[in-house]
């Protein structure tokens, strides 16, 4: 019983060192995006290390709310999705995330 324990805690332990809150995640698309200007899907989520099922609701709610721009470029019979930031999104980014950063610095 003791051992199933200790298991289970050190599971949950791991998982929530793992974890990574959604506004760091916002921060780093953001700042990533501002960093190499305009991103594919699959380079942005790489560089972030993010999901695209998992993390896709989040990137479409930034582009919702104004903060990075969607643009959908042909290639061949394909369209490549890139996204880059808005001045909305750079603005966000140093006056809101920058600041609750320096305020709750994360834990490596």
């Amino acid at each position: 019983m003791l051992r199933a324990f200790l298991s289970i805690y050190s599971q949950i332990k791991y998982l929530s060192h793992e974890y990574r809150d959604r506004i760091y995640i916002r921060k780093d698309i953001l700042l990533k995006l501002t960093e190499y200007g305009k991103l594919n899907q699959t380079s942005l989520l790489s560089y972030c290390g993010l999901n695209l099922v998992k993390h896709k609701d989040i990137l479409n709610d930034m582009e919702q709310k104004g903060f990075i721009r969607r643009v959908e470029e042909p290639w061949g019979n394909k369209k490549i999705i890139k996204y880059n930031t808005t001045e909305k999104g750079k603005e966000f980014c140093k006056r809101i995330l920058e600041p609750y950063e320096e305020m709750f610095p994360r834990k490596y």
